[in-house]
């Protein structure tokens, strides 16, 4: 069952039989005249939605643009073929309650009379469709509105971390080594060759040094490094899909647009 405050939500969408299978559109919502509650609804069944049929509202169930009826598809196509004129006559509603198999009890010569949710219009009309509306259609259609969200898309992080590497530097090092040198004796150094014992045996000694390459590491600063952000504009292409409702004539009609 639905609610009367569910009325405008549930004119023009979908119906689904008891098996989840789509029936049709809701085209109109018709109020008992005692309750003025909810009684009938009338769906667009047939070839291209051609038809309307009326179904009882017992039972239904009602969730974001869906109705559920209590009712197979097929059940709803067989209904009789009643005129949605904005009013059920006594004969027409009991002709739908022995079809939908629901007792039918003595009432008013009218039981059932449709929602009208537009009453500041002075002039108000009736299409072919069976809906209460003025002299003229509106059509609509869907615009695309395209915005901008920020959203985290991921992290940078810096890190530092050690490693090694050889390191070949040529350093220049210097080294001694004997010498043998002979001078011939002359009346300069006559006295000291002849210093000491004729002939005997003696050992001289040198010390020789050289130069070694030493390391040492020492550690200095290079350069600082820092995380920053920069922003990047690049061009996205967003594509969707829009309806847009169009309205053709049949007929001898005169365009005066």
């Amino acid at each position: 069952m639905i609610s009367s405050q569910e009325i405008d939500q549930v004119m023009g969408s979908t119906a689904y039989d008891s098996d989840g299978d789509k029936v049709g559109k809701i085209g109109q919502v018709y109020l008992d005249d005692e309750t003025n509650e909810p009684a009938w609804i009338t769906v667009n069944t047939g070839l291209f939605g051609t038809s309307e049929s009326f179904v009882p509202v017992d039972n239904a169930s009602f969730s974001g643009d869906r109705l559920t009826i209590a009712y197979d598809k097929d059940k709803v196509k067989d209904a009789p073929q009643v005129a949605a004129d904005g009013h059920l006559s006594q004969e027409d509603e009991q002709a739908l309650y022995e079809h939908y198999g629901m007792s039918y009890g003595t009432g008013t010569e009218t039981t059932t009379t449709e929602t009208d949710r537009d009453n500041t219009h002075g002039t108000v009309g009736q299409d072919t469709s069976g809906r209460n509306t003025d002299d003229a259609m509106t059509r609509s259609e869907e615009r695309l509105r395209v915005g901008k969200a920020s959203q985290e898309t991921g992290q940078a992080r810096l890190r530092k971390y050690v490693e090694t590497e050889n390191v070949t530097e040529t350093v220049p090092v210097t080294k001694e080594r004997a010498v043998l040198e002979t001078e011939p004796i002359t009346d300069d150094n006559r006295g000291q060759a002849t210093e000491g014992a004729a002939i005997s045996e003696e050992e001289h000694e040198v010390t020789l040094t050289e130069e070694r390459p030493v390391v040492e590491k020492t550690a200095e600063p290079v350069e600082r490094v820092r995380l920053g952000k920069e922003q990047v504009t690049e061009e996205q292409t967003v594509s969707e899909e829009v309806a847009k409702e169009r309205i053709t004539t049949d007929g001898d009609i005169s365009d005066n647009r």
